[in-house]
């Protein structure tokens, strides 16, 4: 796994219109910080790319209690929408944004759970982690909302 330095500045840039429309008064800071928490019921335990040329993936998936490795050819989207399933959140992806930034590849989601709908955010330096962390911060996002 590798983890990078954020320009909170340029990721709050790069987010889809729609929501930063939702989030204008917050600075890049604060909307990292609400986009992009990872904390939660679900997290990524660990992370291994296939290689550079394939869209293949493993990444092991802590849930209360438990651990769920999930091992992928193709999209990301699919594979975490199934294991989530599988473990009983029910989630929808409504929207999918992904920019290539300075720092990595940047991904936003909009996701549902439950009639309740929230954003998720990350970056990462391929496009596949950055749709796993994202899905991950949305979902967990939408169960902090419950509370």
């Amino acid at each position: 796994m590798t983890i990078l330095t954020l320009d909170t500045d340029s990721f709050h840039t790069a987010a889809p219109k729609g929501l930063r429309a939702e989030s204008p008064d917050l600075t890049s800071a604060d909307f990292h910080s609400r986009y992009c928490d990872y904390s939660g019921p679900i997290r990524l335990g660990d992370w291994s790319p296939a290689g550079s040329r394939t869209a293949e993936f493993t990444a092991t998936l802590e849930f209360a209690g438990h651990l769920k490795t999930v091992v992928a050819t193709g999209s990301p989207v699919a594979a975490m929408t199934s294991a989530l399933y599988e473990e009983g959140y029910q989630v929808e992806i409504l929207q999918f944004h992904q920019r290539r930034t300075a720092e990595g590849t940047a991904t936003f989601v909009q996701c549902e759970c439950d009639g309740r709908r929230g954003w998720g955010a990350a970056l990462a330096d391929d496009g596949a982690e950055s749709t796993v962390r994202a899905m991950i911060a949305g979902v967990n996002l939408l169960g902090a909302q419950l509370t």
